[in-house]
């Protein structure tokens, strides 16, 4: 019998109970406060959370004016609308309790130096950082993401929300990850997968829940979490249900978690090169932020409009600087009509980059629960949902109508 061929590639993904998470909400928590108390405050709050701890550190320049006692109060409703609210079957010992938070708050103003950059005379917003971002989309899925991180994600979000609505059995600290097989490097690079080769799942079950009965729960939840039927069949694809066989203890009090950790789980699943520059924390200036979006909207537009089937494209910024001082398109060879040349080229052209016109394209100083809110953006990942402005594929026609 002839060896059937194999070429496998991974993405994981993390639910808020994540310490790590619980580290990006809460500073995007901040950011919101701040951003729709005063439009133009400017932010970047890391938060460290260990134990019962939870330290903000960094800078800000607002009008509004917030106590100790207001930073106490939005790091404990961030943590209660996680999950960890107090009202699990889990012990104090077991998973962060809301009464034991201690919070801790290290904030300074922001340079001068770097402000005088960022708010221009003529309105201009300059870049609040240097930096490089990368934007990514695919074909492989309805959403233009790839497709290990997304069905992780289905993955996740199912046995997250099952947590929530049931805190007697299930913990919110959750991982999981996906293994898509391609078949071969060549359908790889054609967005052309072909199964769902591995699933691992692991989630916090209370004491004294049997092994067997932890495993069958998530295993209904993973048959009934939407995977494509053509991509997923239970009686062939490796399953992994808490490989250790206990997992009780979680949260904060077992492992620490701090902002900016989950890069690859907040963007393209390891398809795609990263800047390294964290969104959460920050403000719509830093391009970081705001860089990323742009850029994820424009790979999006790329391969939407069938000029290829997957592009990356990489912007950057000089401080203090508004035009980017590089825009470059990489289809990796999967391009249609236009090379990467003119594509760049096109970008470029095109639409200005600036700090100032992405944040008036996508409203990134108007966060809302009508539109986004930064904190369910740290929570559901950077990109790849389809409610955020960010996602819309709003202008096709100029990418559909590009001149030779």
């Amino acid at each position: 019998m002839e060896k059937q061929t194999q070429y496998l590639f991974t993405s994981e993904v993390v639910s808020p109970g994540h310490p790590d998470k619980c580290a990006d909400i809460i500073a995007d928590s901040i950011v919101d406060k701040l951003i729709i108390a005063d439009k133009d405050s400017r932010v970047a709050s890391e938060v460290f959370v260990a134990g019962k701890h939870v330290v903000i550190g960094g800078e800000v320049k607002s009008s509004a004016q917030l106590s100790n006692k207001d930073y106490e109060k939005i790091v404990k409703d961030a943590l209660a609308k996680i999950g960890y609210d107090g009202k699990s079957a889990f012990t104090k010992e077991q998973c962060l309790h809301p009464d034991d938070v201690q919070v801790q708050v290290l904030l300074n103003q922001q340079s001068p130096d770097i402000n005088q950059g960022v708010d221009q005379i003529d309105g201009e917003i300059g870049a609040g950082d240097q930096g490089i971002m990368f934007g990514f989309a695919s074909s492989e899925t309805a959403d233009y993401m790839p497709a290990a991180i997304t069905y992780a994600r289905m993955l996740c979000d199912k046995v997250y929300n099952y947590a929530l609505k049931h805190n007697q059995k299930l913990g919110v600290d959750i991982k999981t990850q996906v293994t898509v097989d391609y078949g071969t490097k060549a359908n790889f690079e054609n967005c052309n997968p072909q199964k769902i080769h591995t699933i691992v799942v692991s989630a916090p079950s209370v004491e004294g829940m049997p092994i067997e009965e932890v495993r069958e729960l998530i295993q209904g939840l993973i048959d009934d979490s939407g995977l494509p039927t053509n991509m997923y069949d239970k009686n062939s694809t490796i399953i992994h249900i808490n490989p250790t066989g206990r997992y009780v203890n979680h949260s904060s009090l077992h492992d620490s978690g701090l902002t900016g950790r989950k890069l690859i789980v907040d963007s393209f699943g390891g398809y795609s090169p990263i800047g390294g520059g964290a969104q959460s924390s920050k403000d719509y200036t830093k391009v970081d932020r705001s860089g990323l979006y742009a850029a994820r909207w424009i790979a999006k537009h790329i391969v939407a409009s069938g000029l290829a089937k997957k592009a990356v494209v990489q912007i950057s910024y000089a401080i203090g600087v508004a035009r980017p001082t590089s825009v470059s398109v990489d289809t990796m060879g999967s391009y249609t009509k236009f090379d990467d040349d003119k594509l760049s080229q096109f970008v470029m052209d095109t639409f200005p980059l600036t700090p100032r016109w992405i944040t008036q394209k996508f409203a990134l100083d108007k966060p809302s629960e009508k539109t986004f809110l930064y904190a369910d953006v740290a929570a559901r990942g950077q990109v790849g949902q389809s409610d955020y402005p960010w996602e819309k594929l709003d202008e096709l026609d100029k990418f559909e109508n590009i001149q030779n």
